[in-house]
């Protein structure tokens, strides 16, 4: 039976009893696993190489969005002579990546997708800019979606995927358009923008459905990039909501594989949730580099 290397963040969501969860799922349906509990993004790297030195090539993230995350740019670290797969069980607040495969938004339920050796070849996003290179699995955005992460932060997690709605708000005072400049495979977008969102899943934002048309495996991302008066926002992130905002005269979009963002030094940038630092970035799809377990 395939062995799963079992990486758990004890804080995400509301990290009441996560570990004692997730091994009392595996257990009960028999999963061959070793289940290590990650307390820095320091300890989760060590794990991650621990687990590869042991000769294991299957890992599960539980966690959130930032969590799995984090597992694939340990995982991505390393050589691998047969691409490595990455396996999730949601407890954040926002687990978003999850939706895209319609994963069940539970521990207990999520467990029963480890068994059987069903998996789909995934791409990952790669950035670089002056905070180095990052990988990613979902999305990554520069502007008010960013500021919006920092926001949701400060919320209480039993709202759920709702503070990122509320953060929003919060947001969007903070927030002032600027000029910016993509270039997506050559297809360029200009102008005065609030936005740049980088998509290679669905949804993100605690479920808002931002990229209705983005494929995770086709190698390229879907490039949005948002415009339009202050007074324009309750309803463009009505319509983000719901993922009918495409047609929306202030959501410009484009996709491509190689993708290069230019926007002022102070914006900031996040990726599947986590903030990685401020301004410009250029962004590259890898396709087909994890395999993700279905």
């Amino acid at each position: 039976m395939s062995h799963w290397w079992v990486v758990v963040n004890p804080s995400a969501g509301s990290g009441k009893n996560i570990e004692a969860r997730v091994r009392a799922a595996l257990d009960r349906r028999g999963i061959n696993h070793t289940l290590r509990v990650s307390h820095s993004p320091e300890a989760l790297t060590s794990i991650i190489a621990e687990g590869r030195a042991e000769g294991h090539g299957r890992f599960v993230a539980v966690g959130g969005d930032g969590t799995a995350n984090l597992v694939a740019n340990g995982v991505l670290a390393h050589e691998w002579a047969s691409t490595p797969t990455l396996a999730m069980l949601p407890a954040g607040s926002a687990s978003d990546l999850a939706r895209t495969f319609a994963l069940p938004g539970d521990i207990e339920d999520a467990s029963s997708h480890l068994v059987g050796h069903e998996t789909q070849a995934i791409d990952v996003g790669l950035l670089a800019g002056s905070f180095g290179e990052r990988y990613f699995l979902n999305a990554a955005n520069a502007g008010i979606a960013a500021r919006t992460v920092i926001e949701a932060e400060r919320l209480p997690d039993r709202l759920g995927a709702r503070r990122y709605v509320i953060a929003f708000w919060s947001a969007l005072a903070k927030t002032a358009p600027a000029d910016v400049h993509v270039d997506s495979d050559g297809r360029m977008i200009d102008g005065i923008a609030w936005n740049v969102v980088i998509a290679n899943g669905r949804f993100f934002g605690g479920a808002m459905n931002v990229a209705p048309n983005a494929i995770i495996d086709d190698g390229l991302f879907d490039v949005q990039v948002f415009s339009g008066p202050r007074r324009s926002a309750p309803t463009v992130i009505r319509r983000v909501i719901r993922g009918t905002h495409l047609t929306h005269r202030a959501v410009r979009r484009t996709s491509g594989s190689e993708v290069a963002v230019g926007v002022p030094d102070d914006w900031i940038v996040e990726a599947d949730g986590e903030i990685i630092g401020t301004g410009s970035f250029t962004a590259k799809a890898l396709q087909g580099r994890l395999l993700f377990k279905t």
